[in-house]
């Protein structure tokens, strides 16, 4: 006597399905096994989805001529109006110019820095002066740019300070670095080293503790100095943490923070220190140009965007990690 059975014959689709539901099953499994540190994501996630995502919305006043009585859906839609306005006006390539100049400053000037300063700790024995050193260039990092700048300010005033007393005193005679254009670059930039240069070396350290001893070993077996030890085995083991630094501060390029600029713009060095930043707090705060400035915003983040993806593709070119 035969017995036949009914089996399910599975179709490619009914499988691929499975696969779908299997895969979805596994990844519930790992969250659930894994939920305590998906809560310690989570305040970071609310803040992004709070302060970074949702005013996103507010990019499309950049195409109507925002007025605050009527709100958004109400105001008069105007297209690119605003942004052919920006193009077309005089101060446009000036404040482009300036917020390159001083992108440039931050990649080529201050970004090696912190390896440099890195690379020198992690070649120092003994413990107590390494740490003593990290300790002294991390502390300006938690000072506000509203103290760096006054310390500044009262090291180079023309009326008592230390710096100009010490020129007038050999005989150089008294410079005003506040007030002069030609000064705001280099005074800029040694500030955003003095501030920042000490905290960027975290990670590189980080990435330095990570290399294998062994290495050093071998190298040393094989006489190699302290110097070459640090350019065949150091460098290019933190390579890739480098690039993918290097690449997120490309995306930075047109957004150099708004506090430090303004606290040293004038009237009289506003013609290499007016920024794109301080050009939307003007244009939007102080004269009420809303749509105009969320034009300058969103064309800001554009270019940003755009770096930043340009940067990862050509790392990708050279066989390199990116960030995606």
């Amino acid at each position: 006597m035969e017995t036949t059975t009914n089996a399910k014959v599975k179709t490619p689709l009914s499988e691929a399905r499975e696969i779908k539901r299997m895969k979805r099953a596994d990844t519930w499994k790992k969250i659930k096994r894994n939920k305590l540190i998906y809560l310690m994501i989570l305040p970071g996630l609310i803040y992004f989805l709070i302060y970074k995502y949702l005013p996103m919305y507010g990019l499309i006043i950049s195409f109507q001529d925002y007025k605050p009585y009527k709100g958004i859906r109400e105001s008069e839609w105007v297209g690119l109006e605003h942004f052919e306005r920006l193009f077309a006006s005089a101060e446009f390539w000036m404040i482009f110019k300036n917020t390159l100049i001083l992108f440039g400053l931050q990649v080529f000037v201050f970004f090696p820095i912190p390896i440099i300063i890195s690379l020198m700790l992690n070649e120092v024995r003994h413990g107590f002066f390494k740490r003593g050193v990290q300790t002294l260039i991390y502390i300006p990092h938690f000072m506000s740019w509203v103290v760096i700048v006054s310390i500044s300010y009262v090291l180079l005033t023309l009326d008592g300070g230390i710096i100009n007393e010490i020129l007038d005193s050999i005989g150089l005679g008294k410079i005003n670095f506040l007030m002069n254009d030609e000064w705001f670059r280099p005074m800029y930039i040694l500030q955003v080293i003095w501030r920042e240069a000490g905290w960027g070396t975290i990670i590189f350290l980080a990435a330095i503790t990570a290399v294998d001893p062994q290495l050093y070993e071998a190298a040393r077996m094989d006489g190699a100095n302290r110097f070459r030890q640090m350019w065949h085995i150091t460098i290019p083991a933190i390579r890739n943490v480098i690039i993918v630094l290097l690449i997120l501060k490309i995306g930075d390029v047109l957004e150099l923070g708004f506090e430090h600029v303004y606290l040293l713009l004038n009237s009289s060095n506003r013609n290499v220190a007016e920024i794109f930043d301080t050009y939307v707090y003007v244009a939007g705060l102080q004269q009420g140009q809303f749509s105009y400035s969320t034009a300058v915003g969103f064309f800001k983040g554009g270019v940003g965007l755009l770096m930043v993806v340009f940067a990862n593709w050509l790392a990708k070119r050279f066989n390199e990690e990116g960030i995606y």
